[in-house]
């Protein structure tokens, strides 16, 4: 049966408890969640009303091939189960196949982990403006998609549905979250970029920055969750036509957002439709970052 594209999920026998900008969440028991990644996409904070045909199992194979190597690094949320077995019947196996994972019900921190290797999007605006990065100091005289001196931790403070994250300081985190847990946040977010950075710059991506979300288990051990490394969590451009001084060109969904500038949209929902010719192109971008990215070194 081929892949259904998937706008909205709705299955028999299990309470949604939550839906997402991306994700539709359904309870399983009191430890263990089902995840559906839908095809749905947002830009600007706004989902979008029209599905890109296979984003969902992109994001769902990226992910579990992050979770899959990461592991050494830090504990993640999967618990291996097979979500087919939770099916009612073929529509439903359909709809779940290579969109869906089972998890652990984690305590999500309020914050999103955020790192930063290059000088682009809204870190180059408050650069330009300030000389500063998320508050953070930088050298004079940097350009637009410059590599930084080293990856940057600048977190984000998670807003409330339809509301845009807020950047916020380190000091911001450990007021959150303590001290020894924003230490922990901050570090490994910053090991899991390096670690895939060099992962996908051997197979000709360069991540420009991405963004982690974590929660604590009932031992209180931090553990990753959500996505790692998506085209929706992250900036990838090809690294043949990287160029310092331009915005590169990108294998996520800021094709979207650059078509999206082009219209007289205020940025608010409803969002406008998307043509069929942009809905194509961008889920070729996230299927060529899969394959490149689970592929041999280039």
């Amino acid at each position: 049966m081929p892949t259904p594209t998937v706008y909205r999920t709705q299955l028999k026998g299990l309470e949604r408890i939550h839906e997402g900008k991306v994700r539709d969440i359904y309870a399983i028991d009191a430890r263990t969640m089902l995840i559906v990644t839908s095809d749905r996409l947002s830009a600007f904070d706004v989902v979008l009303p029209d599905p890109i045909p296979g984003k969902g199992v992109v994001l769902n194979s990226i992910s579990n091939f992050w979770f899959a190597r990461t592991r050494a690094l830090v504990p993640n949320h999967l618990t291996g189960a097979d979500p087919l077995a939770l099916a009612r019947d073929d529509a439903e196996r359909a709809l779940l196949a290579g969109r869906s994972v089972v998890v652990r019900r984690l305590k999500a921190l309020p914050i999103e982990a955020v790192v930063r290797g290059y000088l682009i999007g809204s870190g180059w605006k408050d650069y330009q403006a300030s000389g500063r990065l998320c508050g953070i100091d930088l050298p004079r005289g940097l350009r637009q998609a410059e590599q930084l001196p080293q990856p940057l931790f600048t977190p984000a403070y998670k807003a409330e549905a339809g509301a845009h994250d807020e950047n916020i300081d380190f000091a911001h985190v450990t007021r959150l979250v303590g001290a020894p847990l924003a230490a922990q946040v901050r570090d490994t977010a910053l090991a899991l970029y390096a670690f895939a950075a060099e992962h996908a710059r051997a197979r000709g991506i360069i991540v420009a920055d991405t963004k982690f979300e974590f929660g604590l288990d009932e031992a209180g051990t931090l553990t990753l969750m959500d996505e790692v490394v998506t085209p929706d969590s992250s900036r990838f451009w090809p690294a043949d036509t990287y160029k310092v001084g331009t915005s590169p060109p990108s294998f996520d969904k800021q094709y979207v957002r650059d078509y999206l500038e082009t219209l007289d949209w205020n940025k608010k929902a409803p969002g406008p439709k998307l043509p069929e010719h942009v809905l194509m192109r961008t889920s070729q971008k996230y299927q060529e970052a899969l394959e490149r990215l689970t592929g041999p070194p280039a």
